[in-house]
Parts: C-alpha cells; sequence; structure tokens
C-alpha cells in the first residue's frame, strides 16, 4: 500500500490574510493541501487532488495511538468534506485494507497490521517534512 502525495502547498493562506506565523492550526489543518494518491502494487485505489494532507496526517496519528483495544476502524473525518471516510481503513479477516468511500468498490490488498503501521507513519513523517520544507513549522502534526 502506497499512500503518497505531491505538490503540497499552503496556497490559500495568503488569500486568507493569514501568514504561516499567524494561522490558528485549524486553517493550516485545511490549507495545507497536496495531490493524494492512495494505490496498491501499481494500482491507483483512489486520487484526490488539493486534499488536506496536515490533517489527515493528524487524524492517523490519533487513531494509532488509540490503545488497541479501543481503536475500531479508521474513517477520516475531514473539515472539507460533508462525508466521512474519504479515507477508510478497515480491518477484514484477511488483514486490513485501504480505500474511500468515494470509491466504494477499490481497496488495497489486505495486510499485516506491523506493515500497515510502518506505511502510515512513513506518510506522516514525510508530510511533517513537506510541511517544514515549505517554511510552516510542522510541530502541529504529533511526531510519528
Amino acid at each position: 500500500m502506497e499512500l503518497v502525495f505531491r505538490n503540497l502547498a499552503a496556497a490559500d493562506l495568503p488569500r486568507r490574510g493569514l501568514s504561516p506565523e499567524s494561522a490558528p492550526v485549524y486553517v493550516l489543518l485545511l490549507d495545507i493541501e497536496a495531490d493524494l494518491t492512495i494505490s496498491d502494487t501499481g494500482q491507483v485505489v483512489w486520487a484526490e487532488k488539493l486534499f488536506p494532507v496536515a490533517e489527515l496526517a493528524c487524524e492517523l496519528m490519533d487513531w494509532l495511538r488509540t490503545p488497541d483495544g479501543e481503536r475500531g476502524d479508521f474513517a477520516f473525518d475531514s473539515m472539507t468534506y460533508d462525508e466521512p471516510g474519504a479515507v477508510l481503513i478497515t480491518r477484514s479477516e484477511q488483514g486490513w485494507q485501504v480505500g474511500s468511500v468515494f470509491a466504494a468498490d477499490t481497496w488495497t490488498s489486505p495486510m499485516a497490521w506491523d506493515r500497515l503501521v510502518t506505511d502510515l507513519v512513513q506518510f506522516v513523517d514525510e508530510v511533517r517534512h513537506g510541511v517544514a520544507a515549505i517554511g510552516i513549522n510542522p510541530d502541529f502534526i504529533p511526531e510519528p
């Protein structure tokens, strides 16, 4: 499974009259966007332009830090989308799968929990580095 983003930017901050230093966290979560692709063995599961990757990174870290006995499936509940589940992570008998409510019939292959965690932590780490590269302090995104 690959969770990849490209073209990371916060282009709406100036339109709002804000700088990275003056923007509240919720604005950074909404305005730091990139083109997101979920793929599996070279096949695209779901892709979206201008996706709130910083918000997704924060939500994923919250989910990963939930105690095992309390952690259910993951449905990204974004401030950007009316419907939860732009990114879904569900457990099946074969393992964990990633998909989207917007492509309900397409999922990644099932994978073990350890592999899923490795892929998600890598994504969060890359988002934090990308945010820093565009000149924004990434401390509002929890470290893996």
